[in-house]
This record gives structure tokens, sequence and C-alpha cells, in this order.
């Protein structure tokens, strides 16, 4: 089997794990967690420690991997590269596994680190603008204009990481539980947005390199 189609394969392998089993087993899971107890929860076979919840918890992860490595495969990148990406994301999506099912020793909150991770994240994403503008400079008028949706993407993404950042750090600060809980659907918002974005920007990039073939 050449690596072409080995490539499909495992790309569609990983669609149908994060649509199928993913997003179609959430309109089931969620429904359940929502409306019942944990007791009651566990008494179904979407219970914490069931195989088929385990299945659902881990499908979004291991299909990403697998739609990755699968790409990877189609477009002939180098097998350092591939092996590299495949063994380092598998090894850590199961460390963080592991960890959550208590085989491993559970992480404490830190709050030091957490404040530490969303400011590199913060210097990242200043550092990655710096680089999108100078890359910008150098490309053609219809490049520019995927280079600005993906701009777009960014931003959005930047903002929905700082509003999730606030919900998850909720529970640890003392103040903030004194508030009356809100959802955090904006934080959805902005992140859908980012994606949406992204996938135009690539979209008009691909779109611009067939019309130079023509």
């Amino acid at each position: 089997m050449n690596t072409n189609k080995s490539g499909k394969i495992l790309y569609w392998i990983g669609v149908i794990l994060i649509l199928g089993m993913g997003l179609g087993g959430s309109w089931v899971v969620r429904p359940i967690y929502r409306n019942m107890t944990l007791e009651q929860a566990n008494g179904t076979i979407w219970g914490l420690t069931s195989p088929l919840f385990g299945l659902w918890a881990s499908s979004v992860p291991i299909g990403s991997i697998l739609a990755g490595v699968g790409l990877l495969l189609y477009v002939r990148a180098k097998r350092a590269t591939i092996w590299l990406f495949g063994i380092g994301a598998f090894a850590l999506f199961m460390v963080d596994t592991l960890t959550k099912f208590r085989i491993l020793p559970t992480l404490p909150h830190v709050s030091a680190l957490f404040g530490l991770g969303g400011g590199l994240i913060l210097v990242f994403f200043l550092g990655t603008l710096w680089f999108w503008a100078k890359k910008r400079s150098r490309l053609d008028e219809a490049e520019k204009a995927a280079a600005n949706l993906q701009l777009v993407g960014y931003i959005f993404f930047a903002i929905g990481m700082w509003y999730l950042c606030g919900e998850l750090s909720r529970p640890y600060q003392k103040a903030l539980l004194e508030l009356p809980q809100q959802s955090p659907i904006m934080v959805i918002v902005y992140l859908v947005l980012g994606w949406l974005f992204f996938l135009l920007g690539q979209y008009k990039s691909i779109q611009n390199m067939n019309e130079k073939e023509i």
C-alpha cells in the first residue's frame, strides 16, 4: 500500500473518530452528566470507568493524531517527521490520560505555573503576530488576502484563550467564587471564529495557488 493511500485511510479513520464518536457521542454523553448525579451516570453504559466513555473521551485527541499522521503520510513528509510527531503527540496524550485516571500521580494546581503558561501563550502570540507581519510584507496582493484572514483567526484565538483562562482559574480564586455563575458561551464563540478564519485563510491560499497554476 503506497503512502498516499495509507495516509488517506488514517485521515478518514481520524475523521470518523472525531465526528462520529467525538461529536456524535457528545449528544448522548452531555445530557447524562448534565442531568444526573455521578452515581446515576456511573450506572449507565457511559459511566466514567466504562470503555465506551473512555473511547468517547479519547476520540478527538486520538482522531486528531491519526488525521495528522495520515496527512503527513499523504504529503510524503520525511519518515523522521512522521515518527516524531506521531510518537511525541501520542506519548503526551497517554501521560495526560493516565494522570486523569490516577494511574500516574495527579499534578497539583500551582497558580504560578498556570500564570506562567498564560504569560508564555501571550508572548508566543505576540511573536507570531510579528513574524506574520514580516511574512506578509513579502507576499503578493492575492496572498495577502489569505494572510489577513489568518490574522483574524489569531486574534480571535487570543481573545478566546484569555477568557478561557479566566473560566479555568475561577474555581481557584476565592473572590470569584462569590460571583454568580455565568455561561462561558463567548469562549466557544471566539474559538469557533478563530477556526473559521483559519479555514478561510487556508482556502483562500489554496485558491490563489490553483489560479497561478492555470
